[in-house]
């Protein structure tokens, strides 16, 4: 017999940010580019985009029957333009925060749902400034683009490479 349907997309972008705070916008930002842009990429077949402000413990629910999770957000610590890497569960110090790192989340999965997580990266994009009321800088407009690639790439990627 078969489970109960379920309305949740394989796939989740989920990208986080002040859009108030300049640079911090970025995760934000770039899920706007890829809503807009995902009507013309059937490919990337059913995707679920969310932002907010953090990541938080109530964000654990959102990665339940995902198949791959793409995190986004901006950093100010990056010399490249964006990095793009697997990440793994971990307590690390925003475990017991109000915002939790996307590790910490996934430890927060771990703990809810048992050991089986879906697969998940970390798209970090440069940032330079994150003051109220800035737009985005010169910085991190590069940064953007050069990750929206990137996340296009990640998109492409045929679900059959990932277990269900």
């Amino acid at each position: 017999m078969p489970g109960p349907m379920t309305d949740t997309a394989p796939t989740l972008v989920f990208g986080w940010g002040n859009p108030s705070r300049g640079d911090d916008a970025l995760g934000p930002t770039l899920i706007d580019a890829l809503q807009s842009a995902g009507a013309s990429h059937p490919e990337w077949g059913q995707v679920d985009f969310i932002t907010d402000f953090q990541l938080a413990v109530e964000h654990a629910l959102d990665l339940k029957d995902r198949r791959r999770v793409l995190f986004a957000d901006a950093h100010t610590d990056l010399s490249a333009p964006y990095t793009l890497a697997p990440i793994v569960p971990g307590r690390d110090g925003s475990f017991t925060s109000h915002s939790l790192s996307p590790q910490a989340l996934l430890q927060v999965f771990v703990q809810i749902e048992g050991n089986a997580y879906p697969p998940c990266w970390l798209l970090s994009m440069r940032a330079e400034s994150m003051e109220l009321g800035a737009t985005l800088s010169h910085t991190a407009l590069v940064s953007l683009h050069q990750a929206l690639d990137a996340a296009t790439q990640w998109l492409n990627q045929p679900l059959t490479d990932y277990p269900q």
